[in-house]
């Protein structure tokens, strides 16, 4: 990912500094040991509490491990690159330290995942939809990067992790739901969850009376009054450079609607078509569905934003 984005840093700019790439690579590569760690704590906590307490750990840790990994994350990366940005001018060797360090535990993880047998599928298995993923939401990020960088729209930025943010938890729980729901039949591309032929009708998705079904209605229409939320919070701490005017609301909500709904329906037929095709949908569907709501409510923000520019509402 830290190569990715140096690379995406690179291209537009066409200036390269190794210092700084170095700096990169070793900032993301100790979040990512902390942050996994930390969080694999909280969620191992989060599950077995759930648990004893008679709550769906669905749609519990999914959201938590969504939020938590997205805060614990930033903070670490913004504290632990500050750190080692200190040091670059007077010790330039701590860097490459750092990744040498982390390079070097590499092997000892490989075995201790071969030697279980619940970790042993993720780990030749588990990068293709991370890397995907990553891609995805790359582009979402640099639709994002083009809009921002007109001053006319700097106020997205404020909006844009709100917007993915509640898509993506939305979208993880239905994910985690359907795919706990086929589980309870039997192994990948067993029981009845086997993947359909052609793509499931938006009726059976959203208006049908089986459980998922219900689910995602639930979720879709959690979508407003969350949002509603966050944009009386925003508009509370005085942020996102934007006044919140009727027809902003409308043209945000509608965004934000759109972008659940097609995630569920994708979610609907993503699950059940990695199932039929022997595929552990909570390893696969998840980071596939989170990155594609990077990428559509990026998009359907950005374009929200030119409407309203072009419909008159400037500010």
């Amino acid at each position: 990912a830290s190569i990715a984005a140096v690379v995406f840093g690179w291209i537009p700019d066409g200036h390269f500094s190794m210092d700084h790439a170095v700096l990169l690579c070793a900032s993301s590569v100790a979040t990512a040991f902390i942050a996994s760690l930390v969080l694999g704590i909280i969620m191992i906590g989060v599950i077995i509490g759930s648990k004893k307490m008679g709550i769906n750990p669905d749609n519990v840790a999914t959201p938590i491990a969504a939020s938590l990994g997205d805060l614990i994350t930033l903070a670490l990366l913004s504290g632990i690159s500050w750190g080692l940005y200190k040091e670059l001018e007077s010790r330039a060797y701590v860097n490459p330290l750092v990744c040498a360090f982390f390079l070097s535990l590499l092997p000892i993880w490989i075995i201790i995942a071969r030697r279980n047998s619940a970790t042993r599928e993720v780990l030749y298995s588990g990068w293709e939809p991370v890397i995907i993923a990553m891609a995805i939401s790359s582009v979402g990020g640099l639709i994002l990067d083009r809009t921002v960088s007109d001053p006319n729209f700097a106020g997205m930025a404020v909006f844009t992790p709100v917007i993915n943010g509640v898509g993506g938890n939305l979208v993880a729980v239905q994910a985690s739901r359907i795919s706990t729901y086929l589980h309870m039949s039997g192994e990948p591309g067993e029981g009845p969850g086997t993947a359909p032929r052609k793509c499931p009708s938006p009726c059976s998705t959203f208006c049908s009376s089986d459980v998922n079904s219900r689910s995602a209605r639930v979720l879709f229409l959690l979508v407003v009054p969350g949002h509603l939320v966050f944009l009386y919070t925003i508009h509370s701490m005085q942020g996102g450079h934007t006044t919140l005017t009727l027809i902003f609301i409308v043209f945000y909500m509608t965004a934000a609607l759109l972008q659940v709904l097609i995630l569920l329906y994708i979610a609907d037929w993503m699950v059940h078509w990695m199932w039929g095709r022997h595929l552990d949908p909570d390893n696969f569907s998840i980071p596939y569905l989170t990155a594609l709501g990077d990428l559509i409510g990026t998009g359907l923000l950005a374009l929200s934003f030119h409407v309203l520019w072009l419909i008159g509402d400037r500010d």
